[in-house]
């Protein structure tokens, strides 16, 4: 009798399990669909067209469009630029940002200002930020007024060859993404068990070694959170960049996003396709490194 009611418990738990798989299902095919219908498949098509000739005769081809894509000098050119760009503005938004929030942590006068200060770029229209940075770095604007003062003579900053439209860029991105970056340091900050703190402060720990030896193992995977944001973020200046200076912008800002525009433009697939499916490598290739650092660094602190 005792197994017969056993029996009958493990079946009614079977079928309770199933009709919540099936209930599961309902509700992530939603989901599931969205995803399939707007990413993976299009994505397919991307590499499909990536190794035909043409949309037209669609001749397999294989990987003579990413050969071609390779050695074009407008693709290597925005390739270099990207990567410029986003060695020097992902450290610096990460780096300052979480400078930020451990500023903001401690307590100092006006703090609710300043936090809103590093906000208001999240609620500020792209095209109203780049008017500002339109006035300040135009080749009469504010910047140049300033640098007068000091007897240094103007800089056409959106049109120079020397690189300095890179440098207006990294202000803008920095202006607009700092924020952000800072709010999640600040709550991953506030999420630091505080008992670890206190042995810290018991064993003499100066503020450096606290910051660096339990701090910022704590802080592992809000890093790699904020760096991989960062990164992708950098790859999306593209608004920006387009509204400061146009189709084609000076050599030093014309990024991977502005060649893939103007690609569109000519309605040159093959070349689009290949470049995007190249990005996409890449971008794997460096999260995945991202996330194998993160997992060595922070382990201890997991387990």
């Amino acid at each position: 009798m005792k197994k017969f009611k056993q029996k009958k418990a493990h079946a009614k738990m079977g079928k309770r399990l199933k009709r919540e798989k099936r209930s599961s299902g309902l509700f992530l095919a939603p989901s599931f669909l969205g995803v399939m219908t707007f990413f993976v498949v299009p994505f397919i098509v991307i590499i499909y067209y990536a190794m035909v000739d043409n949309p037209i005769s669609r001749e397999f081809v294989f990987l003579d469009n990413f050969k071609n894509i390779i050695n074009n000098a407008a693709f290597r050119s925005a390739v270099s630029n990207t990567v410029k760009f986003a060695g020097m503005s992902v450290p610096l938004a990460v780096v300052l940002s979480l400078l930020l929030a451990i500023l903001l942590e401690s307590k100092i006068p006006f703090k609710s200002q300043f936090r809103t200060f590093f906000l208001s770029p999240m609620m500020v229209p792209v095209a109203s930020v780049v008017l500002i940075w339109q006035v300040l770095f135009h080749y009469n604007g504010v910047v140049n007024d300033m640098i007068a003062v000091f007897g240094a003579d103007p800089i056409d900053w959106l049109k120079s060859l020397k690189g300095e439209g890179r440098i207006v860029l990294t202000i803008l991105f920095l202006w607009k993404n700092l924020g952000y970056n800072m709010i999640l340091f600040m709550a991953a900050l506030s999420s630091i068990p505080k008992d670890i703190l206190e042995v810290a402060r018991l064993e003499s720990a100066t503020a450096l070694q606290t910051f660096f030896y339990v701090k910022i193992r704590y802080l592992s995977s809000t890093i790699l959170f904020v760096t991989i944001m960062s990164l992708i973020n950098s790859f999306k200046v593209f608004r920006e960049i387009y509204l400061l200076t146009g189709d084609y912008p000076v050599d030093s800002i014309y990024m991977l996003q502005t060649f893939m525009n103007n690609t569109f433009r000519n309605l040159d697939y093959q070349k689009l396709s290949s470049a995007a499916v190249l990005m996409s490598l890449a971008m794997v290739v460096i999260i995945g490194i991202l996330f194998i650092v993160e997992n060595r660094f922070g382990k201890d602190v997991e387990g």
